[in-house]
Order: structure tokens, then sequence, then C-alpha cells
């Protein structure tokens, strides 16, 4: 009653618009005991289904048909045992209906991702993925002989592997090592398969590579006996197909022995079993045969060979050789007709036009400039760089001999180069022929300078190459106008010419313009940073500056690209010993010697450094390495001898101061220096001997004539008054001598001045006092007592001496009682000016 409504009741449109239904309130649901109840147990969930029939068109249950019954025989049976039918209005189950736990198959829907398994309730799931994620793989057990074959196999293959790689970094030790044990490893597996009774399965071609790659690495490693049995134990396996060619890696190893009969005989042996189809091949062996008759001296089968590979497949190498034979035999004519085979051989490059852009098309143009030095392009330039090396060696080679003269002969080979595909060679052949004019010395240098004259009207970068060759040679001749001249028409025709830019500067070095050469040297850096010889120039130019640290950069960027020059070094050391840094001076000489050890220049400043840093010892090793490799250096003697003097050995030291005789005979010193040391190591026989025959040499020499009277007055010998006498006549004409300049530079001094004859006498009289000074320290009157003779005249004789070699050490005094004999050459006094400086 209460949901029926009267008629005149009047309804009221927003009823139940506020009512509110608890039920729907999802806010409450956290504090609902109920729901929360629900949640987390199975209260409230629908119950599972029980197992089920897979559902098949035929299988282990009956089909329901609409009658209910079964499609086959004894049917009443099996279908009350297997199922229990369900009602409808024919008596046929419901699709989709549980009997016994299993639902009807729905199959109308199994497109859709149903299936006729699934059970009523269960979720949608088309992917699985309810099912969780597949189990894994099972592993395959490695115990099985076939895995383990497998694995070795594996291991062996890596093996190779390696040991290429190894070789190919460089490291040929580890390559042979890594094949040592790709070997043993594959002798295992064969071993393990004979075990297993898989004999007849055994892989040939890891065995074949395994054998190949070990042969190949005791090559490598120049153990040549081990290569060579390796390559037997392939060629001699007939079941290894094609093994026949490797005798030609064989036949290598020999020619690398230097057996040459036993290498042909290979050659020719794998040269029989490669067919006519591999026509490259059976050329380059061929080719190998001929290099290995020249070895031989055989140069008419090698011809043989060539000729053969000419006529077949002609390349540049075998023309090359075949010139090379015909000129060890002699023959003109064919030498000649080998030169025009060679210049006509194809070198299958593209042309250099390809690599210019000719039309706007921007992707033309890309496809232009990212082929213009690729791989394929740089091979191309290496291919016709090495055909016009080959060639120009060839008419170097066969210019004398072909014609009467080397001139008519370089010429035909011009006008044939003209002719050719290589025209462009044809200038490089002539200015290649006035070089090799300068080298002959044929300076008849018409010859040469003309040649190189034709070129001043040719185009720019041969005219720019032929005026840097005139420029350098009439530099050479100290003609540095011509030189000028010359560098600056190979400036004007090509301005980026590093050559000619370090000839301008040259010049320019040469006049003392140091500061306009070292641009001309920054200029041909910034066009060429590698070329070396500017840099070179700007160091010394910045040192004759005195930029030493700018010359010291240069030096140090030189020699990070010049490791092992010894120039550089050089001046590396030298540079720094001007810094005043003689530790770094001296590191660098020592790199320097390590790179030429044989120089005697290099060790004698090494000598002369540790000599100024005080240690003597080293600086006599280097001395005396120095005196090993040039003996006639006078100031290693010179220093060696003082070495001994100081060290108390003046015999050791006579041997040198009478090299220094030999080779300096006209000064008198050194022979001096040879009779003191006589007299200092006691021999006074030999010492006064040495004064007297350089008394014949040397007459009017006063330090001889005050040696010999002292030694004649100790000795008590008759010639005492004759020397003393001779002195007293030297000494005169010495003195007469200077009076006679004395007078001569005064009236020459009277004639350009303008003065009183007073003032002129006074300077004279001043003049003649300081000369005297000056003479007072080497001519001293002989004392008029204690000698055995007397002066005729009222002047008395200066007999004193001073010694060359210095003052003498003192012996040790190693007596108990003091004696008193004075020592004989106590009273010398001798001056520093004499001693080796």
């Amino acid at each position: 009653m209460e949901n029926i409504h009267l008629a005149a009741e009047e309804e009221d449109l927003y009823t139940g618009y506020n009512d509110y239904n608890p039920t729907y309130d999802s806010e409450q649901l956290v504090n609902d005991a109920g729901f929360q109840q629900a949640v987390k147990t199975s209260h409230g969930r629908r119950p599972p289904m029980t197992s089920k029939f897979p559902g098949t068109a035929i299988g282990g249950r009956a089909i329901g048909t609409s009658f209910g019954v079964e499609s086959s025989f004894g049917r009443d049976e099996r279908l009350l045992k297997s199922r229990m039918p369900m009602a409808s209005s024919m008596g046929r189950p419901m699709t989709g209906a549980v009997q016994d736990g299993a639902a009807r198959p729905m199959t109308a829907v199994r497109a859709a991702g149903y299936t006729s398994s699934l059970t009523r309730g269960s979720t949608f799931d088309p992917l699985g993925q309810s099912k969780g994620p597949a189990p894994p793989l099972e592993a395959k057990s490695e115990d099985t002989p076939e895995e383990k074959i497998k694995i070795l196999e594996k291991k062996v293959n890596d093996l190779i592997e390696e040991s290429c790689l190894a070789h190919g970094r460089g490291d040929l030790q580890l390559a042979l090592e890594k094949a040592k044990e790709a070997g043993r490893k594959e002798r295992a597996l064969v071993r393990q398969r004979e075990q297993s009774g898989n004999a007849d399965h055994i892989n040939l071609d890891l065995t074949y590579s395994v054998l190949f790659n070990l042969a190949n690495q005791y090559g490598n490693n120049d153990m040549y006996p081990e290569a060579l049995n390796t390559y037997n134990v392939i060629v001699k396996n007939k079941m290894f197909s094609n093994a026949g060619r490797l005798k030609v890696n064989m036949a290598n190893i020999y020619f690398k022995q230097k057996n040459y009969p036993k290498s042909i005989k290979f050659y020719r042996m794998a040269l029989d079993q490669i067919s006519n189809a591999h026509k490259e091949m059976r050329i380059k062996i061929m080719q190998n045969i001929g290099v290995v008759f020249i070895r031989m001296g055989q140069y008419s089968d090698a011809i043989t060979s060539f000729e053969h590979i000419m006529s077949e497949s002609p390349n540049i190498k075998t023309g090359f050789n075949l010139i090379l034979c015909y000129y060890a035999i002699g023959d003109r004519d064919r030498m000649k007709k080998a030169f025009q085979k060679l210049i006509c051989v194809p070198l299958g490059i593209d042309e250099e036009d390809k690599y210019i852009p000719v039309n706007e098309d921007t992707h033309a143009n890309l496809v232009i400039e990212a082929i213009k030095n690729d791989n394929l392009h740089q091979m191309e330039r290496e291919r016709k760089a090495l055909a016009e090396k080959f060639i120009m060696t060839s008419a170097k080679l066969i210019a004398p001999a072909i014609e009467t003269s080397f001139a008519a002969g370089f010429d035909w080979c011009v006008d044939m180069v003209k002719s050719s595909q290589y025209i462009e060679l044809a200038n490089d052949l002539e200015i290649n022929k006035a070089i090799t004019f300068l080298r002959q010395r044929d300076f008849n240098q018409v010859s040469a300078v003309e040649t190189l004259k034709t070129f001043e009207k040719k185009d720019s970068r041969v005219k720019s190459a032929a005026a840097t060759n005139l420029s350098f040679l009439f530099f050479l001749e100290k003609d540095y106008d011509q030189a000028d001249r010359y560098a600056d028409l190979a400036m004007t025709a090509d301005r980026y010419n590093p050559a000619a830019l370090i000839n301008k500067g040259n010049t320019v070095f040469v006049k003392h313009d140091y500061e306009k050469a070292a641009e001309f040297y920054k200029e041909a850096l910034r066009n060429d940073s590698s070329c070396t010889e500017a840099l070179y120039n700007l160091g010394l130019t910045y040192k004759k500056l005195n930029r030493l640290e700018e010359a010291l950069d240069c030096f140090l960027k030189l020699h990070a690209i010049l490791r092992n020059s010894a120039q550089v070094m050089y001046q590396l050391a030298n540079l720094y010993e001007m810094l005043e840094d003689p530790h770094q001076s001296i590191e660098w000489l020592m790199q320097l010697i390590s790179v030429t050890p044989t120089d005697p220049l290099v060790l004698a400043k090494l000598g002369e450094l540790y000599d100024s840093e005080g240690d003597k010892s080293q600086a006599f090793q280097y001395y005396y390495e120095s005196f090993r490799y040039f003996p006639s250096n006078i100031n290693v003697i010179e220093w060696l001898g003082a070495y001994y003097i100081e060290t108390q050995f003046c015999e050791k030291a006579i041997q040198y101061f009478e090299r220094a005789t030999l080779i300096q005979p006209t000064q008198v010193k050194w022979q001096l220096m040879v009779a003191s040391c006589y007299r200092r190591s006691g021999n006074y026989q030999k010492a006064l001997e040495t004064y007297k025959d350089i008394h014949r040499k040397f007459p009017e020499n006063v330090e001889c004539l005050r040696f010999l009277v002292r030694l004649c007055t100790d000795m008590g010998l008759k010639e005492v008054q004759d020397y003393a006498t001779k002195l007293k006549k030297v000494e005169k004409m010495k003195e007469i001598r200077e009076q006679r300049g004395k007078s001569a530079r005064e009236n020459s001094a009277r004639g350009r001045r303008e003065g009183s004859s007073g003032s002129d006498s006074g300077h004279s009289s001043h003049g003649t006092s300081a000369r005297g000074e000056r003479m007072s320290a080497k001519l001293r009157s002989l004392p008029s007592s204690n000698e055995p003779y007397e002066a005729s005249s009222q002047r008395d004789i200066d007999a004193s001496y001073m010694d060359p070699l210095g003052p003498q050490m003192e012996r040790p005094k190693t007596a108990a009682k003091k004696h008193t004999e004075d020592d004989d050459f106590a009273d010398e006094e001798l001056g520093d000016d004499l001693l080796p400086e």
C-alpha cells in the first residue's frame, strides 16, 4: 500500500532525488566490517567449479545432440556413466551448462578467445597471462660425447681466431702460442672422436685450418724448418683437397732461405697443380719464378717468364723487371721495346676529372666529395705513383745505355713518355734529367741550368719546381743574387710552394736580415706544417736573434717529428748550454751519443761540460773516447796531456804532446812541453836531448835557451858557456827588433797625429815603460853570483825560465828527519799563460 498513490493526490515531480541509499556509499566501505571480511576471506565468493572434461569433437565423453542420445553404439550405459543431461525443452543439455564439473563446449565463440575448457566463473584471459611465465628450457646435458665434441670444436675455432687477431696486431709470439694450443686441442678432439666410435665423422676442415694457421705462424716467426714440416703434413695428406697450392708457400720459405733451386722446383710443382682457370694465380707464380731466376743470375730464363707474363697479362712490376733483365744482358734494342711496353700497360684506374664537380647538382657534388678521398681513390693514387716511379727509374737506368750519351737517351725516353698516357710525367722527367746532370757533377752546368731554364715559360707548377731547383743550385754556388732572383720567380709561379719560400728565406738569411728570413720560414710552415726544413731554419734564425726560448720551442717541435735526428738533438743541447742549464744540455748530449755513439765532437763536448761541472773522472772518460775516435783534435790532446800532468803521470802525458807536435810541427810550445815532461819525470838526459833538438829547429827561442843554460849548469856540462852566449845574442837581437818596431810605430804615429814632439816623446817613453813591464814577467836577468860563468858585458844575461807545465807538486814528506837539501828547481817561477787551457 505504501507504493500505491491515489489519483487524487498531486504527484511531486522531484520525489526521490534527495533520498540517500547507504549501499552505494563507497567512502564508507573502509569502515564496513562485513565488506572487509568478504574481501579478506572467501565469504561471499562464488564457489569454484569442479573438474572438467576436455571439450573435443571426439574424445573421452559422448557428445550431446538435440535428442540427448549418443552417436555411437552402446550408448545407454556409457551415457549414464559419463554425464547427466540437463533438461531442456527437447531434452538437450544447455550450452555452457555444467555436467559433472565440465561445461559443454562453446565452439561458436572460439575465435573471440573463449575455449570450451573454461569453467563458469573463470576470468576472460585470451592471452593466457594468468598461467604465469613459461617454464625454463631444460638444460642440455654436457656429459654426452656429442656435446663435449661440439664444445671442444668451438674452443679450437676460437683459438684459431685469436691467433689470427694477434698476428694482425703484430704480436707474432702470442699468435704462435695460440696456434700451438689450437693444434693440441684439435688432436685431443680427434682422440675423443675415435674413443666414442665416431672416427668417420672427423672434421677435416677444422684439421686443415689448424695445420695451415700453425704453418703460417711458424713462417712469420722465422721458424722455417717447423713451417716446412707442417706444410708437408698438409700436402702429403690426400684427404685435403687443393692442398697442392700450399707448395707456393713452401717455395716462398725456400726463397727466404736463399735455396733458389728448390724454390723454383716447388713453384713449378704448384704451377702444375693449378688449372688454367686460375689465370691470375698462375701469373703470380710465374712472376715469382722470374724473380728467383734474377737472384740466381739466370737472366735468360727470367726473361722467358717475364715475356710470357707481358703477353698474357701485362703489369707494371713485370715490365720493370723485364727492363732490368735486358739491362743486365746489355740488349739495347730490347730495352727500348720493353720501355715502350711498360708505358703502355693499362693501370685500370679512373680519370681524375671524375672527382671534379661539373654542375650545380648538390647531391652529385656531395657524392664526389665523399669519394674524393676514400680508400679506393687512395689505392688508385698509390698505383699511379708506383707506375710513375717505375717509369722514372727505368728512364734513368737505360738512358746512358740505349744511346751514345745520357742526354740523348733521356731525350728518347721523354719523347716516348710524351706520346703515352703518362704525358704529365714528361716534365718531371726533364727536371730529373737536369738534377741527374748535377748529381753526376756535370758542372758544365750549361746542360743542367739550360734544361731548367726551359721551364720558365711552361705552366706554373713545372715552372715553380724548375725555378726552385735553380735557386738552390745558385745558392750552393754562393751566387746569392741569382738564387734570390729564381726564388722570387718560383714564389711568383706558386706562392704556396714551401721549398721556394725556404730558398727565399735562405738568401735573406745569408744577408743577415734574420727578421725577414723568419717571416719566410713562418709562411712556409703555414703552407705546409710538416716542412721540417722550414722549422729547423726558423730555429736557427731565432738563435741568431738571441730569442733562445722561441728557438728551443722550434727544435722541441722538430724533435717530436724527427725522433732520431742528431742535428736536432745537438741544437737542443747547445741551446740549453746557452741558457746556462748544463744538466739539460748533458741529458740531450747523452741522447745524442745513443744515436751517434762515435761522434768525437759530441764526446768532447760532453767532456767539456763535465769538466766545467768539476767532474774530472767523467770528463776524462769522454775526452779519452773522443781521442780514440779522432786522435787529431788538438784541444782534446791538450786537455788529456794537462790531466795527466795534474795527476802526476808525466810519462803518459808525453805521448799526447808528441802527437800534438806531429799535428802542429811549427808550434814550439808542444815540444817544450814534451821536454818539460821528461825533466819532471827525472829523465834529464832525454830532456836535454829534446831541448837541443828544439834549439836546432828554433834557434831564436829564448825559453829553450834558458832551459838549456839551466840544465847544463845543473849537470855540469861544458856547453853551458856556448848556450849562455847564444842566449845573450838572442836577447840582444830581440831588444833591437823591439826598438826598431817601437821607432816605426812612433814615426807612423807622428805622421798621423798633430802635436808637439814633446807629447810624442812622452807617449813613446810611456809605451816603452809599458812594454818593459810586460816583458819583465818573462825576461829576467841572470844573477851575477852562483853561476859557473861571468857575462862579458856589463848587462847580465837573463837565464830564468818558466815551465810550460806549471809548478811541480811537492813530494810527500815521509821521513822523520827534515833534509836540508834544496830543490834544484825551487826558484822556478812558472806562469799560467804557458799551461794548457
